[in-house]
């Protein structure tokens, strides 16, 4: 794009979603503020240091030695924008979204909005956000969306962790408020990344986000559901699982596990939920079910630990429980609504001795009741039970292996009739 290193790009938000978008963007030349509300990110990435796993210290380093990335806590940074993107997380509370951080954005930005600058929304949300919310309180001012300055929604996919798909090479879904606000939308991104999918409106953009995210929630809950009736059936559902993936159509794999976690599948489908129940006065089934396998999953493989230990004359009160991973998914530092970490303060308030193994997880995101320790022989062998949760590729699994005889798997990390698994 003609002047891309004349243009100020502004990144709301240096989480999972904004760091790589901003960093990116100084990549590929444009000038990039950004900002973020928590002082301490802002002060790390100065400092040249990261916080999350798709951008490295020295990805960081390269941005800041161009002069063309400024990492900011301060509004006045915003000023003369010729595009904005809002990256802010979009919680839910008691079932019910909030948009909180959404509005502020907007309300900060507010200000600094000027006839032809294009702001893009690219937090998830239920269809309708960027209308209904987004928009009124942008225009606070003298200028109208569509008519003086370009609004669009382009849905996050971040994949944390994930070395073949990423920011660049996922096809970006954009939309605008008008046919003029689509196009330059579409513009901007197309410098950012491989392949730009223009879709017919915002609300259809907002919903195709969670379809998607509903689609692997809903899928994960029948599997996780299945894995349960599987055990009580004596059928090993991991070998039901490998031989339906054997058809070439029609099935798409999906694994059980501890539960979901992550900045998405907790949350999004209930967005789609909420709404049906507001605007329908109906019940979204699919979602409603999948949340509650999905959410009671930890209790699950807790009542697996008791049993477990039971079967060897032991109570948890007491017991020394390993857990392998804490992170919400493999490979990935993340523990946002991880369901690792629901199992670990389970087990610790059923009395449990809980020792942790995360190669990867800051301290910080480890219980309080929970002692974070390193993987060893010694370890492994004096505990009553080994629980794998998130099978980091870091964690050394031959060394797990020789003491299969009392792991409880629930990744299917170490094969086929290897120890007790989900």
């Amino acid at each position: 794009m003609a002047g891309v290193g004349e243009r100020l790009v502004a990144v709301v938000g240096q989480g999972y979603v904004g760091l790589p978008l901003a960093v990116r963007a100084v990549e590929v030349g444009y000038r990039v503020v950004g900002f973020d509300v928590d002082k301490e990110r802002v002060d790390r990435l100065r400092n040249g240091s990261t916080y999350i796993d798709d951008v490295s210290d020295a990805d960081i380093a390269a941005a800041l030695a161009t002069g063309r990335f400024r990492p900011t806590g301060d509004e006045s940074d915003l000023a003369r924008f010729d595009v904005a993107v809002v990256t802010v997380p979009t919680p839910l509370h008691d079932g019910v979204p909030d948009l909180g951080c959404v509005e502020a954005a907007a309300r900060m930005l507010a200000p600094h909005v000027r006839s032809g600058c294009c702001v893009v929304l690219e937090s998830t949300s239920y269809p309708g956000t960027t209308q209904d919310v987004f928009i009124p309180l942008l225009e606070c001012g003298l200028w109208r969306a569509g008519q003086d300055f370009r609004v669009g929604y382009s849905p996050e996919r971040i994949d944390p962790s994930n070395p073949t798909w990423t920011l660049r090479n996922t096809p970006k879904i954009v939309a605008g408020i008008d046919g003029t606000s689509t196009r330059v939308v579409a513009d901007f991104y197309s410098t950012l990344v491989d392949r730009v999918v223009p879709v017919s409106g915002i609300r259809e953009a907002e919903l195709a986000k969670v379809l998607e995210n509903t689609f692997r929630h809903v899928n994960i809950a029948l599997v996780n559901e299945l894995a349960i009736f599987c055990h009580q059936l004596g059928i090993d559902v991991w070998s039901v699982i490998d031989a339906a993936a054997t058809k070439p159509f029609g099935f798409m794999r999906f694994t059980p596990g501890p539960g979901v976690g992550g900045h998405c599948l907790p949350i999004d489908p209930s967005y789609l939920s909420w709404q049906v129940r507001r605007s329908l006065r109906q019940t979204f089934r699919f979602v409603e079910v999948a949340n509650d396998v999905n959410e009671h999953m930890p209790d699950y493989v807790t009542s697996r630990v008791t049993a477990y230990l039971n079967r060897k004359r032991k109570a948890v009160n007491g017991s020394t429980v390993v857990l392998l991973g804490l992170a919400y998914k493999r490979n990935s530092g993340d523990a946002r609504h991880s369901p690792a970490i629901a199992v670990a303060r389970r087990l610790a308030t059923l009395g449990a001795n809980v020792l942790a193994v995360d190669p990867l997880i800051d301290a910080g995101q480890v219980p309080a009741q929970v002692i974070l320790v390193e993987c060893t022989d010694e370890l492994l062998s004096a505990a009553d039970l080994v629980v794998v949760l998130t099978d980091h590729d870091a964690i050394d699994w031959s060394m797990v292996h020789r003491y299969r005889d009392h792991v409880l798997d629930t990744r299917s990390r170490l094969g086929v009739a290897a120890c007790d698994r989900l």
